[in-house]
Parts: C-alpha cells; sequence; structure tokens
C-alpha cells in the first residue's frame, strides 16, 4: 500500500460513469494543459474538433508561458498563461484572474501535481481527468469524474479519450498554428520554393535526464549524405543551450559541407515556420518533432529511449527508426510488451543503437515516396 486513503466504492462508481451528456453543449468549456510543447502540440486537433462539434462553445484553455508563444493565439480559443516556475504566486495569480468566472466543464488533461493544484482555481462542477492508470501524483483527488481506460494510447489519442466521454467521436486532425508574415518572410529567406532542405533538431530537453540525444557525429554523417547524394541544403535548430551550442559546433566541424546554423536563434514562431518549409524534419523524441506534425512536414523520428508508439511523431510512425525494443531488452532483460507503456529507457548509450544507415534509408524511402503520402494516420491500436 502507499499509504494513501482511497475513495471507497460509492466514489469509484461516479468517476467510472461511462458517459458524460450534455442537453446542449457547454457554453464555456475549461482544457487544462500547461505544457510540454509537442504535448500542446497534440492538444490542438483537440480543440479543431471541439470548435466544428459545438461552434458556440467558448473554450479558455489553460497553458504554460512557453506553449503560449506558440500557440497563444490559436483563432476562437482564449488562451490564460500560466507560469510554471511561480509556486504559489502563479497559482495565486491565476485565481485572480479567474475570480467571478464559471465553466460548465473543466477537462484536467495533465497529472503532474503542479498541473493539479493549479487547476483548483478552475470553477466548474464537471472536472474530468484521467482514468486510473494514466493518473498519477494525486491527480484523482482533484476530478470527480473519469475517462474511461484505453491501454497503449497514444498520447494524442489519450487527450481525444476526454471528447469521447463527451459523446464527440469523430476527430478533426486540423492545425492551423497562426504564424506571423515577419516569420514567414524569415523562413522564406532561409527556405525559397527550390530548396529541399533536411532541417535537424539534434537535443531533446535534458531536464530529466532522458538520454535521447542521438552522437553528434552521427547527424554530420547525415548532413554530408544529404548534401552530396541528395542536393539538399541542411540547417540546424534548436535552443540556446550550452549541449545544443555543442552539437552545433560539433555537426558543422563533422560534416565537411555547409550547414546553416540557426540553434539558439529562432522563436517558436520562427521555428514553426521554418519547419512548415522544410522538405522532412530529423529529431528525437522532442518538441520539434511534434511542431513538424503540426506544420505539414515528415518526420524521422529517432526512438530507442521512449516508446514512439506513445510519444512519436503522430502521422510520421512509419518514418520513425525505432530501436526502442533492443534498448529495453539490453537494460531490462524483457520484451516491450511486458513492461509498462510509458516506461523509458534510461542507459545513457541506449542512442547509439540507432545507426547512421537506419537514418539514410529512411529518408530515402520517405523522399523516393509521394509527397502526398508522407502523413498518414498510425495503425488502428498501435
Amino acid at each position: 500500500m502507499d499509504g494513501v486513503r482511497r475513495p471507497g466504492l460509492l466514489y469509484d462508481l461516479m468517476v467510472h460513469t461511462p458517459a458524460i451528456s450534455f442537453a446542449d453543449p457547454p457554453e464555456r468549456l475549461c482544457l487544462f494543459r500547461l505544457s510540454a510543447i509537442g504535448d500542446c502540440c497534440h492538444m490542438v486537433p483537440v480543440v479543431r474538433t471541439l470548435q466544428a462539434a459545438w461552434p458556440r462553445t467558448r473554450i479558455t484553455w489553460i497553458i504554460g508561458r512557453t506553449e503560449a508563444a506558440l500557440l497563444g493565439d490559436l483563432d476562437g480559443v482564449e488562451c490564460i498563461t500560466f507560469d510554471k516556475k511561480a509556486g504559489r504566486a502563479g497559482r495565486r495569480a491565476l485565481k485572480a484572474q479567474l475570480a467571478g468566472r464559471r465553466f460548465d466543464a473543466m477537462l484536467l488533461m495533465q497529472v503532474a501535481l503542479r498541473a493539479s493544484l493549479a487547476s483548483r482555481a478552475v470553477r466548474a462542477p464537471l472536472r474530468l481527468g484521467f482514468d486510473r492508470d494514466r493518473s498519477k501524483d494525486l491527480h484523482g483527488l482533484f476530478v470527480n469524474r473519469r475517462i474511461a481506460p484505453h491501454p497503449q494510447a497514444h498520447v494524442m489519442d489519450g487527450f481525444f479519450d476526454f471528447l469521447r466521454a463527451m459523446g464527440l467521436h469523430e476527430r478533426v486532425l486540423r492545425w492551423d498554428v497562426p504564424v506571423p508574415a515577419e516569420a514567414r518572410a524569415a523562413a522564406e529567406a532561409l527556405i525559397p520554393d527550390d530548396a529541399p532542405t533536411l532541417v535537424i533538431s539534434p537535443c531533446s530537453s535534458q531536464r530529466f535526464n532522458n538520454f535521447r540525444n542521438w552522437p553528434a557525429e552521427r547527424y554530420a554523417a547525415v548532413a554530408r549524405w544529404a548534401v552530396r547524394e541528395q542536393g539538399m541544403q541542411v540547417l540546424l535548430t534548436g535552443g540556446p543551450s550550452d549541449e545544443e551550442r555543442s552539437y552545433a559546433e560539433a555537426i558543422q566541424r563533422e560534416a565537411g559541407v555547409p550547414v546553416i546554423d540557426r540553434i539558439g536563434q529562432t522563436s517558436l514562431k520562427e521555428l514553426f515556420a521554418l519547419l512548415q518549409r522544410a522538405t522532412v524534419l530529423v529529431s528525437p523524441d522532442s518538441g520539434p518533432a511534434h511542431m513538424a506534425v503540426a506544420a505539414g512536414t515528415p518526420v524521422v523520428g529517432l526512438y530507442a529511449t521512449s516508446n514512439p508508439w506513445r510519444t512519436g511523431p503522430y502521422l510520421s510512425q512509419q518514418w520513425v527508426v525505432n530501436r526502442y525494443p533492443e534498448a529495453v531488452r539490453a537494460e531490462l532483460g524483457k520484451p516491450v510488451d511486458a513492461i509498462d507503456w510509458g516506461r523509458r529507457v534510461r542507459k545513457p548509450d541506449a542512442m547509439e543503437l540507432i545507426t547512421v544507415d537506419d537514418v539514410l534509408e529512411r529518408i530515402g524511402a520517405l523522399l523516393a515516396t509521394a509527397p502526398e503520402d508522407w502523413l498518414t494516420l498510425p495503425p488502428e491500436g498501435a
């Protein structure tokens, strides 16, 4: 036992009532998902589906500050920014901003305790949260209804489970993220219409020692092949961290071909505009991989430490290099189907299971495919 007193049978039956029905579409709906960039990109089709099904419903999205820089201006959505780093002061500010407001329902689409505590500022009679299997950090104490279990779901499909719980089964896989004219112009200057371009976003966040990054010299080999064998230009993107700057320097030094370095030099809107014009993105499990999906650009995702069927680029699963099963076997001595769906591999050298030839094969296969077939839905139940 974990020492936490669990609610009784009556509560369990109440929160697992399978369907939620409204006599009329809700007038005011609050979505609560603060982070991260990739997860918030998964949220956008959920918003578009709600807008299509309930056009008169007023949607408020409480979102993190960084994520709002990319998605805070979605049409038809009120985005309220919450500063995750502000602690109690941030929660007080959110409570003051929402004072006197009431929603028909709140969808608590994040299980982290920080998000749950902040969600207490939202006044709503219906507080819908995740099922027990996808919950942690006392998530169930902050909701009064739960969505149905959905084993082995992609993160985006998990978000759509909230809509299914409310009777909405048709999905609108549309993003339409606004991009300022100046960001579009800057992207066009770097990626003209006649310039096939490989974008490499080499690094993932290292906040949790997630070991998702591929060796810089292997990215350099991919860049060299793209320039010499495919006639592409190569562009590097990423944040301003010391590690990302180090990656940029190493890739440029080892590639032996011209590489455009934009690491640490773009806003999220500017990065999105670049991804819209790119031919293909190569990236580990990271925010830019999911931004590229939202931008309509195929992704060759590099996956060994996380499960691509859960967190992979949603419309580019066929282009993923998947060494996760081998990494799981090497670290845990078990097959993938014997571990938790979201289990991460923490072996520092796991990404080295991905070879340069693996990546070149996937890029080559993509380039040999008609562009209209570059983006496809993942297999049902994958």
